[in-house]
Formats: structure tokens, C-alpha cells, sequence
């Protein structure tokens, strides 16, 4: 370091404590970056990349940005997960001796961003931090753009991972001797930038927001995110609010698989929202209600109470119209209010916003009639804080169209201040008196073409052209300029005036800056206030949301049933339908009770077995979110927990197959589950062979039955799992509806009792439009394979006898050991002589050898009675 220059000397010195940042390194009117930061940059910004002599042996690489373009860069590098440490000259050069002093005023990350495109309006923002504590994970939250802060405990680390993912916390902060195992794990998952605290004291001055938690760890997890913010960001924090604590069992449990299988707000294949449950119900107004919603998407209520007023104050407004009409059209005038109050802590709001801010309060007492007009005693009993002191000293200090700039003046109202009304009067009534002067020289002299011009360098001057410079006396005018075709003069009386109206719009503009900030400061003192009245709207926005949706839905206010119940008629999937839009979609049912809790569902690909079950899951999501349900009747339980195993998709970060997956998912929804939860599978066993996945999916039937107990929609190809019917009392089949007309497969997507007596494996094959060769030959291959699977026939004396294969019989093991005989003869005496009778009425050739095998094992149990 000793060989460079004391200003890359200076550079190394502050980049050393930003290791993992960009440094934007203030010289003059650019930001610069060097060594490796410069190589970097430039390939990300595409920007030029070059060089300097630094005192070293060899041109140092540099690269850089105009300071007034900076924030885009700074934006770009953002939104690629990258973090940028701003370092401004901190004294004035004039009066430096040396290099000029500089340090880093803010760094800049992905969950600390304020403003531009990376913050999406209705999503928050969060940074979080987290705490391991043996088993337990302290979790901290906090959204800088609104000041919402949160705390919980997590339980495990998945628990931790879900609740991240369903946040989308953009960065986490941890200490440095968090595990490098779980480290990884949460990049890898939660796509987040990674920090490093180590600080866990609460600082003497937020112990204020923090006095409520009772839980030493939350106090300290939220210390090392507070020590994070105030070390970075070096400004005010006065916008927090006070944290919150939420337990995780408080809400419906959805883990990390089922939120993504069930698409609630993205896709699983364009990671977009459109398609998804979020995209179905925003019709929000505001920001703020927007990422509300999200909100409570994510974290479906469980307490039927609090469920039940959400939907009474949506019944309300779907039956008074005109009164939502009217607060859908007021809300639409609301600004953020929860980011307008960030940024006046931070101290970045300009005049507009807070005009904005202005004609959002002035729609306030409007909303608020409206409300209590609905006389719905669930329905913000009290009034809303209008802040009508707030909203009279903007009207009386900002005028209505100010310029975007706080520093240009044209701010501040006149008669707000009498100093800035007397310099205005100097400035305006100068210029008058400028404008006589000209009219007057021009009759004195008789020049009807001198003019009074201004211009930065010589200030006010008189101009005569060359052509009449014959008509003007000798000395009348002090000579200042030579023009080619002019001559420009100035008088004692002009230069007095010009000092007075520089002076004093010089003034304006100092004087109107010093009383913006006066106001800023100000405003602050109503940021809790205006963060109050914003949780109150953005309720409201929701619920108008809801009832808006489910008005032009045609949606049905849900029951709760305390016996576990579900009954939905003609219940629909939500999303598929409004896709379909003009198109009509097949509405079915769905009912369970105490002898009907798990569903095995038959059918061919495309028939609507996935949507059929997604559907349940989202509707009972969207009652215990408080909102009306896509059926024309909906009786349901209060689920705690769902359960997702739909779809085949590989997890390539953790190096997973497709199998692995669906054996996670599965272990998950066993291990967690209880009696209260609903579990959706679908196809539990597709990624192995044939009868290890058949193995499977029956364990898994079996257990869910005899362990848990849980509302279970269970689909399948595996139809000889159909017979289990008749051997566990709770289950029930039922399957999709399919007809062939002239060897096509129509599919009716209609949910009927009873087990699907086809596959149609074929005919989906053939509406995929696979060559016609092809077609027919899977057509012989399949008539080849039934025929030399009929291994049953008879003997000569009538005696049933099995032909069995020991490859046949290794596989079929799962249902009872058999012998490794090549021929075993079952006679049968006169007693078991109704169960011969049964025996005869089977059809052998209609069966596959599974089929014959679970149909002689039921009859063998009855025998053995």
C-alpha cells in the first residue's frame, strides 16, 4: 500500500471495510471504482473499463459513473443481488490540506433499497435476520421501505426456510458462526443476499419499540437486524415501528412445497403472478392493500372468529355497492402512505410526495362516512384518523404543482413566511422596475431597439446594436462589452438593482430549502399516526377486494362445520376458471365427514384429477383468508395445516430427482399432519417401477388412515389400489368421468363415485397428436401384455389353479408371502362354498394378475374368519 498515492492509499483504507460491496468512491462529478470492483462493474453495467497510474508498478483498472446518473447503475447492480457502499467527500475541498476527506455514508442492499424499480409496490421489501438457538431459530423482520418490524420462533430449521420463502426476504443477516451447512441452504432456497452482525445489544434508543417482547431471543435477534440497519444505512430510523411478535401456529400452515404446488402467489413455470391465486383476487387500489393481501394469502387465519368477521364485513360490502364503487374510486386517490412515512424519517421525501400525502388525507373523512354509514358493527368501529392538522399545514406551507427538485425553489406558498414574502417582493418588483428602465431609456434615448439582458458572467446590462450606437450622447452609459454587432453598457442605478434581485432570489431559494426541511421534520412527528390510518385502509382495501371478486365470481359466503365436515356443491377451481373466462367450466363436489375422510381418486391424464384437487386446497384457503368461495354451497372445517405432493418437477440446486422430491414432500405431510390438516397427493409413486410405487402408495394410504386421519384427496394410475374400498372404512373411491366415442376418449371432467374402469393412457397419447405408427403399435404392445399376464386358468377337474412366475411372485410380495413353487393347487371344502360362489362371478379375463392377486387375498381373509 506504501508504494500508491495517498488518494488509493484512502480508497484501500475504506474498501477493506466493504469487502462484499461495490465501492462508489466520490471524485468530483463521478462515483469511480478501481481494481477488481472496476473489472466487475464494468462487465455488469457494461460500461467502458480503464486505467489509471496509482503509484504502483503497474495502471490500476478503473471505471465509473456520473454522480446525477448513479442511481440507475446503483439500481442495476440491486436488482443482481450485489450490494454498493456510497462514499462521499465529507469536507470541503477548498479547505482540505491533503486528500480530501471522505467516508461511506450508506450501503446500499438488497433489503435495504428505499426507491426504483426493485421496489415492487405491492410487495414488501423485507430484510431479515435469524438466530440459532439450539433447535429454535429466532427470525426478525423488518420491511425498511414502511418500517414494519416482526418477530417469531421457529420450531426448525424448514419452518425457518418455509417462512422465509413466504416473505421473500431479499436479504438475511447472520452471525458469522451460523452453521456453513444451513448458510448454504438459505441462499440456495431463499435466493437471498447473505450480512454478517454480531451486535445483539439493543440500542438505548430503540428500546422503546422493542419493550413488548418478553422472549429474550426475539430481542436479540431483532438487535443484530437494528444494529445492522443503523450501522448501513447512517441515518434516521425513526419510522420503525414496534415490533410485533407472531406465532407461526396462529395462521394455517402451508410449507414451502404446498405454497409452490398450489401456485399462490406465482407460477411454478413462469415464476410470474399471473395464473396464480394473488393474480385472481387483487383487484386492491392501493399499495399498501396489496401487500396486505399478499399478506394474508400467505398466512391464512385459524381462528374461526376473526375468519368470520372478515367475511361478515365482506358480506357487507358486496350487498351496499354503490357505497364500495365509491370507496374503490376514493382509495384510488390514497398514496402509499406507509413508504411516503419511510421516507420522511429517511429524509428523501420531496414536495410532491408530500402533496400527495396531502390530497390522500383529504379523501380520508370521505372514506370514513362511507364506513360508517355501512352501520356493520364488525366495521371500523372507530372513526378514522383523518390528521387534519397534518393535512391543513401542507395546504398552507406546499404550493399545488412544486418542482421535483427541493433545491430550485418554487416550493413554499406565499404568506407561509413573511422573510421569504419580502425577498419575493424585491425579486418581482426589481424585475418590474427593470422592465420600466427599459421603456424609459428607450424613450430618453430614442433607441426603440436597446434592450436590458442578463446573463450569469456580466449580469444585468443595456444593449445597444452598432447601428444606433451614433444616437446615444457621449458617457451617457458606462461601457461593458464589445460585440460584434453590439455594445453593451451598464449604469450605477442597474448594478444597484441587479445586487438586490440576485441577493434576494439567492435568498429564496436558501429560505425555501431551510423551511421545506423545518417541514419535513415536522411531518415526522405524525409518522405513527399515518402509519396507524394505513393499517386501517389497507384493511379496508382488501376486504373491498374480496367482496368485489367475489360479486363478479359469483362466489358463496362458506359455513364452518365443528364436526370436520366438507361439503362444497358445484365448487370451482378459481384461477382456471377466470382463465377459461368465456369458456364454461365443469363445477363438481366434493364431501367428506367422520366415515369418508380419504378420497382415492381415478381417471385418465388431462381429465381433471390435479385441478380437481388443487381446487378443495384453494378454496379452504380462501375461507380462512376471510373471502367468498367459488361454489354455489361450502360447508368446511377450519384446516391447520395443508399438504401438497402435486407435480414432477426435479430440485437441481440440492442435486434432487424428481423422486426424491415426491418422497420428501410425502415424509413431510406424514411427519406433520394431524387430523385437522387436508392432504392432496397426486400420483405418489410414478417415479419408481411400477410395483415399488405401487408398494408405496398403498403404505402411504394405509398409514394416513390408520395414523392421521386427515382430510385426504389421494390420485392415482394405480387402479388395483381401488380394492382398498372394501379394506379401510374410511376410504372412498371416486374418479373422473371419461367416455369413448369412435375409439376417441372424451373427457367430461365430472367427479362421480366409484373407481375408473380405464387408464386412457393411449387415447391422451393420441389427442398429443403422436404419429399414427406409433399409436397403433402401443395399441398391439398392450394386447400382448394383457393377454400374457392372464396367468389364472382352469383345471380338468374345475379346481382353480395359479401359474406363478417367481418374478412375479418377488414383486407381489407386499400383499402376503407365497411360496416359491412352480404350482400350488387350492382346494376348497364344502364350507367355503359362498366363497366359491363369489370366486365364479369374477371375471378373470377382465383382471390384471394384481387384480386376481388382491381379489384371492380378500377372499383368503374371508376364509380365514
Amino acid at each position: 500500500m506504501a508504494t500508491y498515492t495517498p488518494m488509493i492509499q484512502q480508497y484501500l483504507k475504506i474498501k477493506a471495510d466493504y469487502q462484499d460491496a461495490f465501492l462508489f468512491f466520490r471524485l468530483g462529478d463521478f462515483y469511480e471504482m478501481f481494481f477488481n470492483d472496476a473489472i466487475k462493474a464494468s462487465q455488469e453495467l457494461e460500461i467502458t473499463l480503464t486505467s489509471r497510474d496509482g503509484g504502483g508498478e503497474e495502471r490500476i483498472p478503473m471505471c465509473g459513473v456520473p454522480y446525477h446518473a448513479a442511481a440507475n447503475y446503483i439500481e442495476q447492480l440491486i436488482e443482481k443481488g450485489y450490494k454498493v457502499a456510497i462514499c462521499e467527500q465529507t469536507e470541503d475541498p477548498k479547505q482540505a490540506k491533503g486528500v480530501v476527506k471522505r467516508e461511506v455514508v450508506q450501503l446500499i442492499t438488497p433489503g435495504t433499497v428505499m426507491e426504483g424499480k426493485g421496489i415492487q409496490e405491492k410487495e414488501n421489501n423485507y430484510i431479515a435476520a435469524v438466530t440459532q438457538y439450539d433447535n429454535q431459530f429466532g427470525l426478525a423482520l423488518c420491511d425498511l421501505t414502511t418500517g414494519e418490524s416482526l418477530v417469531a420462533l421457529c420450531s426448525s430449521f424448514n419452518e425457518l426456510v418455509g417462512e422465509l420463502y413466504t416473505v421473500g426476504a431479499k436479504e438475511i443477516v447472520l452471525s458469522k458462526e451460523f452453521p456453513e451447512n444451513l448458510r448454504k441452504q438459505l441462499i440456495d432456497r431463499c435466493q437471498a443476499a447473505l450480512s454478517f452482525e454480531e451486535n445483539i445489544d439493543v440500542d438505548v434508543d430503540f428500546i422503546k419499540i422493542t419493550k413488548q417482547l418478553k422472549d429474550e431471543k426475539l430481542v436479540q435477534t431483532f438487535a443484530r437486524l437494528l444494529t445492522y440497519l443503523q450501522r448501513t444505512q447512517k441515518r434516521s430510523l425513526d419510522h420503525l415501528q414496534n415490533v410485533t411478535e407472531y406465532y407461526l401456529n396462529d395462521a394455517l400452515k402451508i410449507d414451502l412445497y404446498s405454497k409452490r404446488n398450489l401456485e399462490l402467489t406465482e407460477t411454478i413455470r413462469s415464476k410470474g403472478k399471473k395464473g396464480s391465486l394473488i393474480w385472481l383476487l387483487d383487484e386492491t387500489k392501493t399499495a399498501m392493500g396489496g401487500r396486505l393481501l399478499k399478506q394474508w394469502i400467505g398466512k391464512p387465519l385459524i381462528n374461526q372468529k376473526l375468519i368470520e368477521q372478515r367475511l361478515s364485513m365482506v358480506e357487507t360490502l358486496m350487498m351496499n355497492y354503490f357505497e364500495r364503487e365509491d370507496v374503490r374510486n376514493l382509495l384510488k386517490e390514497v398514496y402509499d402512505l406507509e413508504r411516503l412515512a419511510g421516507r420522511v424519517a429517511f429524509g428523501n421525501v420531496n414536495a410532491r410526495d408530500l402533496v400527495q400525502l396531502k390530497k390522500s388525507l383529504l379523501q380520508v373523512p370521505l372514506i370514513d362516512d362511507i364506513c360508517q354509514s355501512l352501520k356493520n358493527e364488525q366495521f371500523l368501529i372507530d372513526s378514522l384518523d383523518s390528521c387534519s392538522d397534518l393535512t391543513d399545514m401542507l395546504e398552507a406551507a406546499i404550493v399545488d404543482n412544486p418542482p421535483l427538485s427541493v433545491k430550485e425553489g418554487n416550493i413554499i406558498k406565499d404568506g407561509y413566511h413573511q422573510k421569504l414574502d419580502e425577498y419575493r417582493d424585491a425579486s418581482r418588483n426589481g424585475k418590474t422596475w427593470i422592465a420600466q428602465l427599459e421603456q424609459q431609456e428607450r424613450q430618453r434615448t430614442g433607441i426603440k431597439s436597446l434592450k436590458i439582458g442578463y446573463n450569469r458572467v456580466f449580469g444585468y446590462y443595456i444593449e445597444i446594436t452598432r447601428a444606433n450606437l451614433h444616437l446615444l450622447p457621449e458617457g451617457m452609459y458606462e461601457r461593458k462589452q464589445t460585440l460584434s454587432n453590439a455594445e453593451r453598457f451598464i449604469t450605477p442605478e442597474l448594478k444597484e438593482k441587479e445586487t438586490l434581485i440576485l441577493e434576494a432570489e439567492e435568498k429564496i431559494v436558501e429560505l425555501e430549502y431551510d423551511l421545506f426541511v423545518t417541514l419535513r421534520e415536522n411531518v415526522k412527528q405524525f409518522i405513527p399516526r399515518l402509519q396507524n390510518l394505513a393499517k386501517h385502509l389497507s384493511e379496508l382495501d382488501v376486504l373491498q377486494c374480496f367482496a368485489t371478486v367475489s360479486e363478479k365470481r359469483h362466489y358463496t359466503k362458506p359455513m364452518f362445520s365443528q364436526k370436520g365436515e366438507v361439503i362444497l356443491k358445484e365448487g370451482r377451481h378459481p384461477v382456471v376458471e377466470k382463465v377459461m373466462d368465456a369458456q364454461e367450466y365443469v363445477p363438481n363436489d366434493c364431501f367428506f365427514n367422520e366415515e369418508r375422510k380419504l378420497l382415492l381418486i381415478t381417471g385418465p391424464n388431462m381429465s381433471g384429477k390435479s385441478t380437481y384437487m388443487r381446487q378443495v386446497a384453494l378454496t379452504a384457503i380462501l375461507a380462512q383468508i376471510g373471502c367468498f368461495v367459488p361454489a354455489t354451497k361450502a360447508v368446511l372445517p377450519i384446516f391447520d395445516q395443508i399438504f401438497t405432493r402435486i407435480g414432477a418437477a426435479d430440485d437441481l440446486i440440492s442435486g434432487q430427482s424428481t423422486f426424491m422430491v415426491e418422497m420428501l414432500e410425502a415424509k413431510n405431510a406424514i411427519a406433520h399432519a394431524t387430523s385437522q390438516s387436508l392432504i392432496l397427493f397426486d400420483e405418489i409413486g410414478r417415479g419408481t417401477s411400477t410395483y415399488d410405487g405401487m408398494a408405496l402408495a398403498q403404505a402411504i394410504i394405509e398409514y394416513i388412515h390408520e395414523h392421521i386421519g386427515a382430510k385426504t384427496l389421494f390420485s392415482t394410475h394405480y387402479h388395483e389400489l381401488t380394492v382398498l374400498e372394501e379394506q379401510l372404512s374410511s376410504l372412498k373411491n371416486i374418479h373422473v368421468q371419461a367416455i369413448e366415442e369412435n375409439g376417441k376418449v372424451v373427457f367430461l371432467h365430472k367427479i362421480a363415485e366409484g373407481a375408473a374402469d380405464k387408464s386412457y393412457g393411449i387415447h391422451v397419447a393420441e389427442l398429443a397428436e403422436l404419429p399414427k405408427v406409433l399409436i397403433n403399435r402401443a395399441k398391439e404392445i398392450l394386447q400382448e401384455l394383457e393377454d400374457s399376464s392372464k396367468k389364472l386358468q382352469k383345471s380338468e377337474d374345475n379346481k382353480v389353479v395359479i401359474k406363478e412366475e417367481e418374478d412375479v411372485i418377488s414383486q407381489l410380495s407386499l400383499f402376503e408371502e407365497t411360496p416359491k413353487s412352480s404350482t400350488k393347487k387350492a382346494t376348497v371344502n364344502k364350507n367355503e362354498q359362498a366363497i366359491i360362489e363369489q370366486l365364479k362371478s369374477v371375471n378373470l379375463l377382465e383382471m390384471t394378475p394384481l387384480d386376481a392377486i388382491n381379489e384371492l387375498y380378500r377372499l383368503q381373509k374371508k376364509a380365514k374368519q
